[in-house]
Order: C-alpha cells, then sequence, then structure tokens
C-alpha cells in the first residue's frame, strides 16, 4: 500500500473500528429500497436497516420530497423562543401514538442524547422537589448510547470498560433474556426482580429512576424479555416511588410489532426516548417524552428548577419534516410492521428450525435473532463476527452479526423473496 492510499485509508477515524489492521470500507455508490449500490455497481441487500435506522429503506421518495420542500421554506432555526409548523405538526403527532400519559415532547438530535434528556429530567425533577436521588439502577447487558451518562448507566455492556473512571456509579439487575419456548424464564425473570427488590428495598429514596430497553436489548445481543416482566418493573416502580424510563431508540416506530415497545408490553413509562427510525433514516433527530407529573416538577418562578438543556440544531425543520414523511408511510400501512413477525417464523421454521449451530431462536416483530454455538461463547468480541460479515457481503447481503448472535433487522419495504434468500443465506453460511 502506497503512503498515499494509507493517508486516504486513515484520513477518516471510523465508529468502532480498530483503525490499526482495519480493512477499507466499502464504497456506497447509492441506495434504493433494500439494496445499497456498491461503487462497481455491485448491489447487497441491507438486512439491518443500516444501524437500524432506514426503516422504510433507502431513497424513500417520499420523505426526500418532503426534505426538500421543507429546504425551501426554513432549513434551521433556533428553538429557544422560536418554534415552526414542523415541530408543532411533529409533537402532536408523535402524542397520539406514544403511551396516553405521556403528554410532552423535548427535542435533542440523537439516541445516547435522548438518554442523556432522560437521565437528567429524573435527577432534577426530584432535586426540584426537594429529593436528591442521585442513583440509577440499570439491567446488565443493556446499551444506552456513548455520553457519559448513557454510558454509565450502560455499565452492563463491554463497551465501556476504557471510560469507568469518569462514569457514575449505578445498581444493576439481571436482564431475564429468554428465547422461543425456553424453559427456564419465569426462574430468570424471578431473579431479576428479586434482585431489583433488594437494591430498593435498600434505599428506594436514593433512586431517581429504573431505566432499560424494553422488550429487545440491541447492541447487547437482541436479547429479549416478555411484556410480563415488563408490567412487573412498573408495579414495582409504583410501589417505590420511582421513575421508570424506557429507552426505545432501537425498539420505537414499529421494530417491536406495535408503534412503540411500551404499547406492545400495554405498559406506560414515565419517560420514553425515542430516535433510530424517526425520520426513516434521512436526518438526526430523536425525542424524549414525558408525563406531566415530570413536566409540571420543572414549572416554577425559582429559575434554578429550569431544565437547562439543549442543541444547536433542536427540533431541526428539515429532520421534523422527515420524521412527518416517515409517520406518514407508518399510519398509511402499519401491516408493514404489524406483519412482519409471522413472515419472520415462516421462513425460520422453513429454513432455520432444524439448523445445528443456530440456538435460542427468537423473533419479535420486524426482528429476528439466534445465538451461533461457539467454543468462545456468547460475546460482542467472538472472533466468529467478522468472519460471518465477510462471508455475506460475499453472497450479497449486509448482516452484521454481533459477536456470535446473529440477527436479521430489515427495512419494512423488504419483499418475501428477498427476506427468503437472506435466510437462506443464514442457513448456507452458518
Amino acid at each position: 500500500m502506497s503512503s498515499v492510499e494509507i493517508e486516504k485509508k486513515d484520513r477518516i477515524w471510523r465508529p468502532f473500528t480498530q483503525m490499526l489492521n482495519a480493512e477499507a470500507p466499502l464504497m456506497v455508490r447509492s441506495g434504493n429500497g433494500v439494496y445499497l449500490e456498491l461503487e462497481n455497481r455491485r448491489k447487497i441487500v441491507d438486512c439491518i436497516s443500516s444501524w437500524w435506522v432506514n426503516i422504510h429503506g433507502h431513497a424513500r421518495p417520499e420523505i426526500a420530497a418532503a426534505i426538500a420542500e421543507q429546504a425551501h421554506k426554513l432549513e434551521q432555526v433556533i428553538f429557544a423562543g422560536f418554534t415552526h409548523e414542523p415541530a408543532e405538526n411533529l409533537a402532536e403527532r408523535l402524542l397520539t401514538h406514544l403511551p396516553s400519559n405521556l403528554k410532552h415532547i423535548f427535542f435533542s438530535d440523537n439516541g445516547s442524547t435522548a438518554v442523556e434528556v432522560a437521565l437528567k429530567m429524573a435527577f432534577q425533577f426530584w432535586l426540584n422537589a426537594g429529593e436528591k436521588r442521585s442513583k440509577f439502577i440499570a439491567f446488565e447487558g443493556g446499551y444506552h448510547g456513548d455520553t457519559a451518562g448513557s454510558m454509565s448507566i450502560g455499565q452492563g455492556s463491554p463497551f465501556w470498560n476504557t471510560f469507568e473512571p469518569l462514569l457514575f456509579s449505578i445498581e444493576l439487575a439481571p436482564f431475564p433474556s429468554t428465547f422461543d419456548n425456553d424453559p427456564h424464564v419465569d426462574e430468570k425473570e424471578r431473579r431479576s426482580l428479586q434482585r431489583l427488590k433488594e437494591i430498593l428495598e435498600g434505599g428506594a429514596n436514593d433512586i431517581a429512576a429504573i431505566c432499560i430497553e424494553p422488550l429487545i436489548q440491541g447492541a447487547g445481543g437482541m436479547r429479549f424479555c416478555r411484556p410480563e416482566f415488563l408490567k412487573a418493573v412498573r408495579k414495582l416502580c409504583e410501589e417505590y416511588k420511582v421513575l421508570l424510563i424506557f429507552d426505545e431508540v432501537m425498539t420505537g416506530f414499529g421494530r417491536t410489532g406495535d408503534w412503540f415497545a411500551a404499547c406492545r408490553a400495554n405498559v406506560q413509562p414515565d419517560l420514553i426516548c425515542i430516535s433510530k427510525g424517526i425520520t426513516g433514516g434521512f436526518l438526526p433527530l430523536s425525542v424524549t417524552a414525558c408525563s406531566s407529573e415530570i413536566f409540571d416538577g420543572f414549572l416554577s418562578k425559582d429559575h434554578s428548577k429550569t431544565f437547562f438543556h439543549g442543541h444547536s440544531y433542536t427540533a431541526n425543520p428539515l429532520a421534523c419534516a422527515a420524521a412527518i414523511a416517515s409517520m406518514d408511510l407508518l399510519e398509511k400501512d402499519p401491516t408493514v410492521f404489524t406483519g412482519m413477525e409471522s413472515r419472520h417464523r415462516a421462513f425460520v421454521k422453513k429454513h432455520l428450525s432444524n439448523h445445528p449451530r443456530l440456538i435460542q431462536q427468537r423473533a419479535c416483530g420486524t426482528i429476528f435473532a439466534a445465538e451461533i454455538e461457539s467454543k468462545e461463547g456468547d460475546s460482542y468480541f467472538n472472533s466468529i463476527a467478522p468472519v460471518l460479515k465477510k462471508q455475506f457481503i460475499e453472497k450479497g447481503f449486509l448482516i452484521r452479526p454481533l459477536g456470535n448472535t446473529i440477527y436479521l433487522m430489515p427495512p419494512y419495504c423488504i419483499d418475501d423473496a428477498v427476506l427468503e434468500d437472506a435466510y437462506k443465506a443464514i442457513a448456507e453460511t452458518c
């Protein structure tokens, strides 16, 4: 490799990548629907919605048109002291689909920040009420983002060991990860709930909130839990007067087969964090929604009780327009996400049900996952991941294993023939 090629290779520092030995990235020329077209005009099927954001597929014309139209009206305005129609309309639309107890929308710019906002709101809510509650409860294996606060409650993840000295301490409970026909799920849930109760019994007055990825832990390995568990957690929060935060950055906008995991589980959190699919993958945007009780806790003639948080691009009009167009598509045909679980299960039964290496198979909404049996055990850093990823690309599929966890999270526009081909590729490769 020439010095010029080396310089070009390292010019961009890539996320979650060891740059010393990283292979050259694939140059993407364009995207259309479920396909990404590479520089050599070869097409690959995006089976993970490009880090879970392109819920409608790539280059959806309705969203592109909405952004273009808005760009000719208003591209950006400071959101302190001003507002605009796209933000007002989006807030109203979101509240019709979120749990009914959530009444207020706070805009920010990405999933990590949406979680950070929820943590700060929870802490200050209690502080404004005269209680200093500075601790949070989270779950082993959780991932909530890359900012300091979101890393702190993601300490069940191996990603943040380097930054441990910078993080605040939390209480951790086991996540009752389950799968289809799991004979031990009741015992897993009992242990987790018992641990939660022990923590709360030991000092609920110090706990600001419990934070969980509802129904599915994403980056932790597509680990599922049952709605019954979330209902039990909600009950504990009510019993011990602790707030409940749902991190739906990944699970929102249809991923679990309903608009939100909270809706599928029929559980009302006090705060909910959403991002990723909100604009259909076109522009960065996120939301933290809260109950009136929390919102009212910041209303005061005492200026110090104000929620001092904001971003230069808060409620960016272009992003809001994209989100509205995305919601139009979801409302027009919700079967694209409500009906995908049955499609997953049909192809699992046809191609993977007797697979000798794929265990703990599970499906929820638009997501399928399973573990590949490996001598290295279950780990995000399992060496099988890059090998499989390369083999899938060679077969024409973007499937990016989380360690030894294989999963599909395709755009909603994927048709049965292409989805079945993805399952055939998994069967042949694993």
